[in-house]
Parts: C-alpha cells; structure tokens; sequence
C-alpha cells in the first residue's frame, strides 16, 4: 500500500540559492511517516502514554534533483519490511513524474527508559 502526502515548497525552506536545504527533506518524509501511520490507525500519543515511542535507527538517503520555491511535491511512502521489533521504509520526494529524493528508514520503537522493544502486536497488524 502506497500513502502519498503532499509538499510545498516554501521560502523558508530553501538555501540562498533557492534549492530547498537538504535537512529540509527529512523533515518532508517525516510528516508522510507521521501521516501515514495516523491513516493507518496508530495514535502515537497513546503509545506515548504507554510508554512507547518511535524513532528512527537508521535513514539512507539519495538527492537526486533539486527542489525550488513554489513546488509542488509529493512524498510516497511504502513498507519495505516488517519483523518484530523494526518497520523499513521506501519513500520518495517526486514533483510531477521527476525524482528528487529518495531515503529508506528503519524505525524502531523504544520505551520509557531509550531501550527497543518489540514492536506491540496491534501495530504489527495495522500493517
């Protein structure tokens, strides 16, 4: 199942030659993920109050083109893999048909005290 969230390009998101920061793409498929994950019925704030959070372990990333002021971008985001105590995810930053980025994440979930945990069964079904 492919979730698509989509970007644009603000001023602020851009270096002094108008190409969007590339900090700034992280921060663009962090808000699919989060969206992604809300659509899918995981409310994180629950899983906060148990003591269970998400984090990201481990981010590969490919800038392929250069974004600008006033784009209009969309974030696709597909499960790669699924075990027991990691989630891996492909997600692309394309305008229009033309690549931009391209990262794969691993998240993991971690409890109160910054240890992993397994991943709770309820969202291992989500997905």
């Amino acid at each position: 199942m492919k979730h698509t969230y989509p970007v644009r390009v603000y001023y602020e998101d851009t270096d002094m030659g108008g190409v969007v920061y590339h900090a700034n793409y992280l921060r663009y498929i962090e808000r699919a993920r989060s969206d992604w994950v809300r659509k899918l019925g995981n409310d994180q704030n629950a899983m906060r109050e148990q003591g269970i959070v998400w984090v990201v372990r481990r981010v590969e990333a490919d800038y392929l083109a250069a974004a600008r002021f006033e784009d209009e971008l969309v974030v696709e985001t597909e499960m790669v893999s699924l075990s027991g105590v990691r989630l891996t995810m492909s997600q692309l930053v394309k305008r229009g048909e033309t690549e931009i980025f391209r990262a794969e994440v691993t998240a993991v979930c971690m409890n109160a005290q910054g240890k992993p945990v397994r991943l709770p069964a309820e969202i291992r079904a989500l997905m």
